[in-house]
C-alpha cells in the first residue's frame, strides 16, 4: 500500500526474478530430458544394430554351409582341385560359421537363436563328414597328392576302394547330390529358419521395449515445451502489461500535457506519482500567475513575464518557436494611427490562436514582436507549420472591419538545433532577419547553411 492510499502494483523486480529462476529451471529441464531423449534414442539405435548383426550372423552360417555344398558338389563333378582348396580354405580359413556362432553366443538376448544356430552347425558338421568321403574318392580317382591332412584321414570302405575312377567319380558325384544329403542340408535350413524367427521375436521385443523408452521420452519433451511455450507467454505478457504499456501510455499522456495514469508495475507506479506531483506543481504555478502580470492587456496573448515562465519548463527537443514581425507596421500607425495599429495586433493574436492548437503558447514579447511556442512537435512537421503561416498571411490580408491589409514575416527554429532557450531565441531572431531581407510576407526554417 502506497503513501497515499494506492495500492502499489507487482513489483517489476520480483516479477524479474521468477522470470529468471524461471527460465533456469526450464532450460535445466529440458537440458536434462534432451540428454535422456538422446540416449533413448542411442539405445534404440544400439538395439536395431545389435538384431542386425543377429539377423547377419545367422544368414552367414546358411550362406557358408550352401557355399561349402557348392564347392563340394562342382569338386565331384569334374575333380577340379580348384573347388577343393576353396572349399577348405572357407571351412578352415574364413571361418564363417564359427564366427557366426560366437557372434550369437556373445550377444545379449541371442541365447535361443544360438541354440537353434548350434543344432544347424551340428548338422553342417555332420554334412561335412559325407563331403570330406565323396572329395576322398575324387582325391584316389583322379591320383591328387598333397591334398590336405584331414582328407589323409579319411578311410575308404574296401568296396568303395575297390571300385574304377569312373564309379569312384560317379558315387562321389551321387553322395553330395542325393536325396539324403538334400535332407541333412533340410534340416539345416530349419534350424537356420528357427533361429532366425528366434531372433526376430527378440528384436520385436528389444524394438518395442526401446521405442516405448523414446515415446515417454518423447512425451516429457513435449511437456516441457509446452511448459516453455506458456512461461514465454507470460513473460511477453508481463513484459507488456507491467512495463511497455504503461510506458506507451505514458508518453501520450505527456504528450497530451496530461497526469500520467498509476498503473503497470510498482516501480513504474512510483515513477508516475512521482512525475504527476511535478505535474501539479507545475500547472498550479502558471495558474497562480496573476493574468495581468503574465499576459497582455491588449491582445491577451502571453506577455514578457509569461514568456519566461514557459521557456524555463520547455522541453526543446520537442518544440517549435516562431518570432513573428508585422510589415511595415510604423508605417500602419502612421497612417490609420495608433488604434487601427492595435486593432490589427488584436486581429494577428486572434488569428494565431485559430490557427494553432490550444497546447501552443502565443506571446507578445515587443510593440510588434510575437513568439509562437508549438509543443510536442518534431522536426519534421515543416510543411504543416509552413501552410499554417501561408493561412495567416491569407486571413491578414483580407480587409475586415474596415481594418487595412497586412502580413507577417517569420523566422522558425526547432529546439533541438538550440544549445538552450536564450540561444533559440537568437537563432529565431536571426531567421525572422532573413524573412525580412527576403521581401517579408514569407517564412524562414533555421539551417546551418544559412547562418554562414
Amino acid at each position: 500500500m502506497s503513501k497515499n492510499g494506492k495500492k502499489d502494483g507487482i513489483s517489476l523486480r520480483v516479477v524479474n526474478l521468477w522470470l529468471i529462476v524461471g527460465a533456469i529451471v526450464i532450460s535445466g529441464l529440458m537440458l536434462y530430458y534432451t540428454f535422456h531423449l538422446f540416449d533413448a534414442f542411442c539405445e534404440m539405435t544400439s538395439v536395431t544394430a545389435r538384431q542386425n548383426e543377429l539377423r547377419n550372423a545367422a544368414s552367414e552360417l546358411m550362406d557358408a554351409s550352401d557355399y561349402l555344398s557348392e564347392k563340394v558338389q562342382r569338386f565331384t563333378v569334374d575333380g577340379d582341385r580348384q573347388f577343393m582348396n576353396e572349399y577348405f580354405r572357407e571351412a578352415f580359413e574364413v571361418n564363417r560359421r564359427e564366427a557366426a556362432l560366437e557372434k550369437l553366443a556373445s550377444s545379449e538376448g541371442g541365447e535361443e537363436a544360438f541354440l537353434k544356430l548350434q543344432d544347424a552347425m551340428k548338422a553342417s558338421l555332420e554334412l561335412m563328414d559325407r563331403e570330406y568321403y565323396a572329395m576322398k574318392l575324387v582325391v584316389e580317382a583322379k591320383g591328387y597328392t598333397d591334398c590336405p591332412e584331414i582328407l589323409d584321414t579319411v578311410k575308404l570302405s574296401d568296396a568303395d576302394a575297390a571300385l574304377s575312377p569312373e564309379e569312384k567319380m560317379q558315387l562321389a558325384t551321387k553322395m553330395v547330390l542325393d536325396e539324403e544329403y538334400y535332407s541333412k542340408k533340410e534340416l539345416i535350413r530349419r534350424n537356420m529358419t528357427a533361429s532366425l524367427s528366434k531372433i526376430e521375436k527378440s528384436s520385436y521385443s528389444s524394438d518395442a521395449s526401446a521405442l516405448e523408452s523414446l515415446n515417454k521420452e518423447l512425451s516429457v519433451m513435449r511437456v516441457i515445451i509446452i511448459l516453455q511455450t506458456c512461461v514465454i507467454l507470460l513473460m511477453v505478457w508481463l513484459t507488456s502489461r507491467l512495463g511497455i504499456h504503461p510506458v506507451l501510455n505514458a508518453v501520450d499522456r505527456i504528450k497530451n500535457d496530461s497526469p500520467i495514469p498509476e498503473v503497470g508495475a510498482n516501480e513504474f507506479r512510483y515513477l508516475a506519482r512521482a512525475s504527476n506531483k511535478m505535474y501539479d506543481v507545475y500547472k498550479g504555478s502558471l495558474e497562480r500567475l496573476n493574468f495581468k502580470a503574465s499576459h497582455d492587456e491588449l491582445t491577451g496573448a502571453y506577455n514578457r513575464a509569461g514568456y519566461d515562465l514557459i521557456m524555463s519548463g520547455i522541453d526543446l527537443e520537442s518544440t517549435y518557436m516562431m518570432l513573428i514581425d508585422v510589415d511595415n507596421f510604423k508605417n500602419i500607425n502612421d497612417t490609420y494611427g495608433h488604434e487601427i495599429g492595435d486593432k490589427i495586433l488584436v486581429k494577428l493574436v486572434n488569428i494565431l490562436n485559430e490557427s494553432f492548437r490550444s497546447d501552443d503558447y502565443i506571446c507578445r514579447i515587443g510593440g510588434d514582436e510575437f513568439v509562437v511556442i508549438m509543443v510536442h512537435t518534431d522536426k519534421s512537421q515543416q510543411n504543416l507549420i509552413a501552410s499554417i503561416i501561408d493561412g495567416i498571411n491569407r486571413k491578414m490580408d483580407e480587409e475586415v472591419d474596415g481594418l487595412p491589409k497586412a502580413s507577417i514575416s517569420v523566422g522558425i527554429v526547432h529546439g533541438s538545433d538550440a544549445s538552450d532557450p536564450e540561444n533559440l531565441f537568437e537563432k529565431t531572431d536571426a531567421s525572422m532577419y532573413q524573412s525580412k531581407q527576403k521581401g517579408k510576407q514569407t517564412y524562414t526554417f533555421y539551417s546551418e547553411d544559412s547562418t554562414k
